[in-house]
């Protein structure tokens, strides 16, 4: 007997509807014990209320969410040092599938906390600005927001308005900033800016603000029929005068904003298939029960076919955030490479709520079921960080090496 054929386990394991790649065989006992804590975490301090937070359009006790988020180590968990938990790409990625399951506007909160705000000042600050804020902003004790869109100009920011001017040693911050998940609850704004430094967006910098600086206001955005758990705000900077050490020295034109959405899009790579999990197992839980005909309607041959085609771009994508991770993990894994992830991803995730609220009928659209709320938060998830025609765009130039950007 070869030791190909010894090695081959005696009996195969069940199916598992829930994992049925076997995709749990990649994790290992840290992977699995984060990812459960955190699912824990959500099923019990977020699933209970989030339809009413929903409705309400509100996301009450943002705070202790955020310093419960800070002990759990999901702030800045890819981070190392500065209280941060130094985690993998791949828990990181895995922490992101559980809260979005929970709502994509809790996966945006800690998005924007660790892969935005925290990140830019983890990457491109002073040793001085990481001290004063990243422990407290991993503890959840100081939320933090990230200011790079503004009300005309999403998908091109080098067009931005939002200017610095020197004023002696300090600087001087007018523009405003628009959708800005966490802004009118931030004590910190990472701010970017049009400076004299450059031209073509060379002169971009970003500024670490304290949002309690005279002329810094941040009005809450309401009215919003997605991510209505969530607080989503405008920034306004009417002369906001900042000290010389407020500018992140490490970075420089557009390439420090776009790297930190690089590695926001990373974590909705993962959290989209939260979404997209959550109402898969609604609809299959429901087509197991519910009757028509005399029987399920999961025993017909076209639910079957609905139920199959969700699990394969289910699972498909999941395969996909684990090797995007792995390949982040050992730092090779480029920008496009995000593109690729966050485009089929969220697309995706869109289509198995779409097919799973028929699956539900008339119920799918009620907040008893979770599938209307994520098929519409994903709606804000497919615009922001990055439009599905913007990926196109970077996925495009990357296939042909022709830039249809411009």
């Amino acid at each position: 007997m070869s030791s190909t054929e010894s090695a081959k386990p005696s009996k195969l394991p069940p199916f598992d509807a829930s994992d049925p790649l076997g995709i749990d065989d990649l994790l290992g006992p840290d992977d699995l014990a984060i990812r459960d804590a955190v699912h824990t975490w959500a099923t019990d301090r977020v699933l209970p209320h989030i339809a009413e937070w929903y409705e309400k359009g509100e996301l009450p006790g943002i705070r202790e969410l955020a310093r419960e988020l800070g002990a759990l180590g999901a702030l800045g968990m890819s981070l190392d040092g500065y209280g941060c938990a130094g985690a993998s790409a791949v828990q990181y990625g895995l922490a992101c599938l559980e809260l979005e399951a929970a709502d994509s506007g809790i996966r945006s909160l800690v998005s924007v906390q660790g892969s935005l705000a925290m990140y830019a000042i983890h990457r491109f600050g002073s040793e001085e600005q990481k001290q004063r804020w990243l422990p407290g902003m991993a503890a959840g004790e100081i939320i933090g927001c990230f200011g790079l869109t503004e009300p005309d100009h999403g998908s091109d920011p080098a067009g931005m308005r939002t200017y610095a001017r020197r004023d002696g040693a300090d600087w001087v911050l007018t523009g405003r900033k628009m959708w800005i998940t966490n802004g009118s609850v931030a004590g910190v704004a990472v701010v970017w800016a049009q400076t004299d430094e450059g031209e073509d967006g060379r002169g971009v910098r970003g500024f670490v603000v304290p949002t309690d600086a005279p002329g810094f206001s941040a009005p809450e955005i309401r009215h919003k029929w997605s991510l209505r758990a969530s607080v989503t705000s405008e920034l306004v900077m009417d002369e906001v005068r900042l000290p010389a050490d407020a500018v992140l020295p490490d970075a420089r034109g557009l390439r420090g904003p776009l790297s930190c959405l690089s590695h926001a899009r990373y974590g909705i790579v993962w959290g989209a298939m939260g979404a997209a999990r959550a109402s898969f197992e609604s609809a299959l839980d429901y087509a197991r029960s519910r009757e028509q005909f005399g029987r399920p309607i999961g025993g017909f041959q076209l639910t079957q076919a609905k139920l199959a085609d969700m699990a394969l771009e289910l699972h498909k994508g999941i395969l996909l955030a684990h090797h995007l991770g792995r390949r982040m993990d050992v730092g090779r894994l480029r920008p496009e490479q995000v593109s690729f992830g966050k485009l089929n991803n969220v697309r995706e995730a869109i289509e198995i709520c779409r097919t799973s609220r028929t699956i539900l009928g008339a119920n799918g659209i009620s907040l008893e079921y979770p599938v209307m709320r994520h098929a519409t938060n994903l709606e804000s998830v497919l615009t922001y960080e990055g439009t599905v025609e913007m990926h196109q765009l970077v996925l495009g130039k990357a296939l042909t090496g022709l830039d249809a950007f411009r």
